[in-house]
């Protein structure tokens, strides 16, 4: 986990620094060639580049940086926005958080059933027709969702708002409402993986000889897709969701500009815009940090859902 953190901050700050322009040019609001022309605006521009330590080499920059992080618990400050990163994240982030928890449970809602039921009716109607909208859902980028549901709910129908979020302690209820479209935009291509994850499993699952012993017991199909043969399918389908978290914040970004989103990936977009590199870096140790740490609790739960793993941790 330490070392998957070190490289992703460390590449994000060297990549951060590439970036065409000139942050402490982009912070003052001159130009380069007013900064040349202009002794006293070329000695803010030196003043300011010392601050915020981009005259010194990359590694050396990271390290005083990761000081800051480390040893003072500062994410740092925002020079274009005069504001701490941390009190830009504080916003932000529950917001986004909402987001992509939304987006995981409406998608597990949808795929597990299905899955299950597609596995069950293996290469009958209903199968082939689940499998076709699936491949139908991946086939679609998220922003193309998210404008056709806002076009038919919210334009056509005027059921959900087109825009902007309400937060739970204002109106739980049009909290919930400002969140569906949003969140059914990432959910349903994810859906889509996840019942096709799911269902190849379920079938695997379904050969299997204790699947057989339970039918020969007279146990109805209820009992043994729900208690036999789902818990020992569900692992692929753990380790899909933990991954597919970076392609959820990934797609945040879009869903949020969409939406009208003030959230971490609005955020992020509108740091880059701006050469504003300090928030960038803030932006990226959040979610590399929530990142491994959900792959992490998968991790764990395996050892939950499966007592053969429990059992070689103990032997081992």
């Amino acid at each position: 986990m330490l070392a998957v953190l070190f490289v992703v901050t460390f590449l994000t700050f060297g990549l951060v620094r590439v970036l065409p322009g000139d942050p402490a040019i982009s912070i003052i609001g001159t130009t380069q060639e007013q900064a040349a022309k202009d002794p006293a605006t070329r000695q803010r521009v030196e003043e300011l580049r010392e601050r915020l330590d981009l005259d010194e080499p990359v590694h050396v920059a990271y390290a005083l940086w990761l000081k800051q992080l480390l040893i003072d618990r500062d994410l740092g400050y925002s020079e274009i926005r005069s504001t701490e990163v941390s009190e830009l994240l504080g916003t932000a982030l529950p917001r986004s958080i909402l987001l992509m928890v939304y987006s995981i449970v409406l998608s597990l809602i949808l795929a597990i059933p299905l899955g299950i039921l597609a596995a069950y009716r293996q290469g009958g109607w209903m199968d082939k027709a689940l499998s076709s909208t699936a491949f139908g859902l991946i086939s679609l980028p998220s922003f193309i969702i998210a404008i056709l549901l806002v076009y038919v709910f919210a334009i056509q129908l005027d059921w959900l708002p087109a825009s902007g979020v309400v937060d739970f302690s204002d109106d739980p209820v049009e909290h919930f409402r400002s969140y569906l479209l949003p969140a059914l935009a990432l959910a349903l291509p994810q859906a889509a993986v996840y019942m096709r994850v799911l269902r190849t499993d379920m079938i695997a699952t379904l050969q299997e000889d204790f699947i057989g012993t339970a039918k020969a017991k007279g146990m109805p199909p209820r009992t043994i897709l729900l208690r036999h043969a789902f818990r020992p399918s569900s692992f692929t389908l753990l380790t899909v969701t933990a991954l597919t978290v970076g392609q959820l914040i990934g797609g945040t970004v879009i869903i949020e500009f969409i939406f009208n989103i003030n959230g971490m990936g609005s955020q992020l977009a509108g740091a880059l815009a701006r050469s504003d590199y300090i928030p960038v870096q803030g932006v990226v140790v959040v979610i590399a940090v929530g990142y491994v740490l959900i792959n992490f609790f998968v991790d764990m739960l395996y050892a939950v859902l499966d007592p053969r793993i429990r059992h070689a941790r103990a032997l081992a």
